[in-house]
């Protein structure tokens, strides 16, 4: 009797089990994207105070500096709807916002989702070759110094890593241009000053044109940001130089290489996918200062061009697309990191 109940228990427990287990990642995935949701919603009013506090009138920029009577200012307000309420200007700009109209540019008199996405291939093509750059380089370099350790080659990558991280990257850029464009002494500029393209080329000629002007805001953006990827995936490997199972597989004869490429690093690099997703975001919205340097026609050099006005819809609309590539791929990393690691969201 006491054998039958025992017998039945026990697979009514771990069906139980089971369907917690199926019903745990679900969960998680609702209450990560439910987290982003409220983020973008806390970054849509922050946008829309924030850039309200900044000096100057948008009003009068629109007039190009004419002396205008009081009755044609007043005309433009209500045309752009600065001479509503506050809290009436937030309602409309939330609403219209959640249907994915971001405004009228004021400077540009176009819609900012246009002026966006006019600009957006162009970050894309900045960010998109520096992210690939950097985080194969760091985690290349990364590798090699935790597994040497201590020599001077680790030292030196480290040293390296660390002093670039550490610069601006806007005057990281400056002193490039200063250096390889403008050049110093009998050493003449070898690139453009700035910009995207020279102007005139067509198909092959076009795409080397403009593959010679990225070269110098991707070796920025790589030397400012490869450092990060370096040190975590150099932290996380030396971690796990000594687990059991690395000493088990070198006792089956295992070369080292073997060892450190089919054992070691698949295991070391789960926080390394984690930051590289992160940083996908982040370079996204940290490019304002390379583009604004290099003069790169991108959403970091319209950023520029917006607050200098103040153009609200437009500073608030990359700011919504800024933040949010930050908290999208955050949340993508974490969505994602339960399939490299399946204790997370249980």
């Amino acid at each position: 009797m006491a054998t039958t109940t025992d017998a039945t228990s026990a697979p009514a427990g771990s069906t139980g089990a089971t369907r917690r287990a199926g019903t745990a990642y679900p969960r998680y995935v609702a209450g990560k994207v439910a987290g982003a949701a409220v983020s973008l919603l806390a970054v849509l009013v922050t946008g829309f105070f924030l850039f309200r506090l900044i000096p100057g009138d948008p009003v009068k920029f629109m007039t190009g500096g004419r002396q205008v009577s009081a009755e044609q200012l007043a005309a433009y307000r209500r045309e752009f709807g600065l001479d509503l309420p506050l809290w009436q200007q937030f309602t409309d700009y939330c609403g219209k916002a959640l249907t994915g109209d971001l405004g009228t540019s004021y400077q540009f008199s176009a819609p900012v989702v246009d002026k966006i996405s006019e600009a957006l291939p162009n970050t894309l093509l900045l960010t998109g070759t520096a992210f690939v750059l950097y985080t194969a380089l760091g985690i290349a370099l990364g590798t090699r110094s935790a597994w040497r350790h201590g020599r001077i080659g680790d030292r030196l990558n480290t040293g390296l890593a660390l002093t670039l991280y550490s610069l601006p990257s806007f005057w990281l850029g400056l002193l490039l241009i200063t250096t390889l464009s403008v050049g110093i002494g009998p050493v003449p500029g070898l690139f453009p000053t700035g910009g995207m393209e020279s102007g005139g080329e067509e198909g092959f000629a076009y795409v080397v044109d403009v593959a010679h002007h990225l070269v110098l805001p991707v070796v920025t953006l790589v030397a400012v940001e490869y450092g990060q990827t370096l040190l975590v995936t150099r932290s996380a490997l030396l971690d796990e130089m000594g687990s059991d199972y690395l000493t088990t597989a070198r006792a089956k004869g295992l070369r080292d290489d073997l060892v450190r490429r089919r054992h070691a690093v698949p295991n070391a690099l789960l926080p390394t996918v984690t930051l590289v997703f992160v940083n996908l975001g982040r370079t996204v919205a940290g490019v304002i200062l390379v583009e604004t340097v290099f003069s790169w026609p991108g959403l970091g050099g319209l950023f520029y061009q917006a607050l200098s006005v103040p153009d609200l819809p437009l500073v608030q609309g990359l700011f919504l697309v800024f933040a949010g590539a930050v908290i999208v791929m955050n949340t993508l990393a974490d969505l994602l990191y339960p399939l490299f690691d399946p204790r997370v969201g249980r």
